[in-house]
């Protein structure tokens, strides 16, 4: 069998293995596709060890020893668990991994088990190689991501460092090509947006709801708070790295550079598709999403209480002191009716946790990588929007990239609509391409 097929079966085997992760202790039950990957890897030459921060919450660890102790490393990480389905949404079974019309479909099959099986392919065809890297390749397959990786990365790092240590780490998620009249690019994630979950708290006074007049109403107060976070927008930061991105795209010149100024930002990404506007704004400003309301007791009694759940993303350098000032400006004299409570907190002005290098030795191995598939290609750093287990690398001072490489054909927009969403499927050549890219890599960095 290829290696090409391998990635094809093994991706296949991961998606039917139905690791799903609704945020409980007990879901998960990432040994399944733990354990198949510890069998697909038991190689002569390659050290496995497993962990499980809790009862079936497993983890594992590949490293194959590098012939150099002093050499840079190099991780290959990728998640083992999947986001829960809405069936009733998807046109075929989320956990059939079909193979339909050169593609397969499933949960996972973007986010990321794509990857993952790939970077598996990629350790196991380094290792049969007969071939040590000059520093030691690491293959982690962890858990938990989906759920902010308590049970996964975090619990590595904090109980198993020795184990999964590396100086460069690749994971999601990169690849998208794009190619404009100044050339054609690769887009590379180097960073993340940091996470700011609240529970705001808003207290009324109960009452007999048949004398609603003059109330204390916590849920009418919660809903002009809602009202107001959706209305509230914040100023765009432009940066170096967001003016490369932009000039990157497919696009037509006038609209690149009205998407590259901040006083033209606004209307110019009310131009584009739906699903990049979405996506280019979140990359450009710290959003606001109430998701979640809790609260009330009966029907006839005025609520007193309601608790109300707001997903902040703040960009790269921005501080906990500064996202309470946007909360300030959006609530106004509703400030002072809200008890604020952080409950997942990583903070975009940790730097080392939002964003690695575009430069170096990881950097220069990705771009001869991506010249090896794609000739003339320019990869360009990109921001990720939401939350990846790389954050909990670089605060240990590994330099992270979001990587991959996927079919020229795939549509951004398409593609980002995938994740969390109905219909996720990836097609066969873009699985091709990145288990050719993260051989290339570990071949090009041995070397520099």
């Amino acid at each position: 069998m290829s290696k090409f097929n391998e990635t094809q079966e093994l991706l296949t085997q991961l998606i039917r293995n139905e690791c799903v992760n609704d945020g409980s202790v007990a879901s998960g039950h990432e040994y399944k596709n733990s354990d198949l990957l510890e069998g697909y890897l038991g190689l002569p030459g390659i050290k496995l060890d497993t962990f499980e921060s809790q009862p079936g919450r497993k983890s594992l660890v590949a490293r194959l020893e590098g012939s150099n102790p002093e050499a840079s490393s190099l991780c290959l990480m990728g998640h083992t668990d999947v986001v829960p389905v809405s069936p009733e949404g998807w046109k075929h079974d989320p956990f059939g991994a079909e193979l339909i019309d050169g593609e397969i479909w499933g949960r996972g099959a973007i986010d990321m088990l794509n990857l993952t099986a790939s970077m598996a392919v990629a350790m196991k065809q380094v290792a049969m190689s007969g071939s040590r890297p000059a520093g030691d390749l690491v293959f982690f397959a962890v858990a938990d991501e989906e759920a902010g990786g308590t049970y996964g990365a975090k619990y590595a790092v904090e109980n198993h460092w020795d184990l999964i240590a590396a100086d460069c780490v690749l994971t999601e998620y990169g690849g998208i090509q794009s190619e404009n009249e100044t050339g054609k690019f690769v887009l590379i994630n180097a960073g993340e947006k940091g996470v700011d979950w609240r529970r705001l708290i808003i207290k009324g006074k109960p009452g007999h709801g048949s004398r609603p007049y003059g109330a204390d109403n916590a849920l009418v107060k919660a809903a002009e708070i809602v009202r107001r976070i959706d209305q509230y927008r914040p100023n765009p930061v432009l940066t170096d790295q967001w003016k490369r991105r932009i000039d990157s795209l497919d696009l037509p010149a006038e609209l690149r550079s009205r998407l590259s100024s901040e006083a033209a930002l606004a209307e110019a990404l009310s131009e584009l598709d739906p699903g990049d506007a979405s996506f280019f704004h979140a990359c450009s400003h710290t959003t606001f999403s109430p998701n979640v309301i809790e609260g009330g007791t009966k029907t006839n009694t005025i609520c007193d209480h309601v608790e109300l759940h707001l997903d902040i993303r703040s960009l790269p350098g921005e501080t906990p002191d500064e996202i309470d000032a946007h909360l300030r400006t959006a609530l106004g004299d509703l400030y002072g009716e809200v008890e604020f409570e952080r409950f997942l907190d990583t903070p975009a002005n940790k730097e080392l946790a939002s964003s690695s290098e575009v430069k170096g030795k990881l950097w220069d191995s990705v771009a001869s990588a991506v010249q090896r598939a794609e000739p003339g290609a320019t990869i360009v750093p990109g921001l990720i929007t939401g939350g990846t287990d790389a954050r909990f690398y670089r605060e240990m001072g590994s330099q992270v990239l979001g990587a991959g490489l996927l079919n020229s054909n795939v549509d951004s927009s398409e593609f980002y609509s995938r994740f969390h969403g109905h219909n996720e499927r990836i097609d066969l050549h873009s699985l091709d391409l990145a288990t050719q890219l993260w051989i290339d890599v570990v071949d090009t960095f041995n070397q520099n």
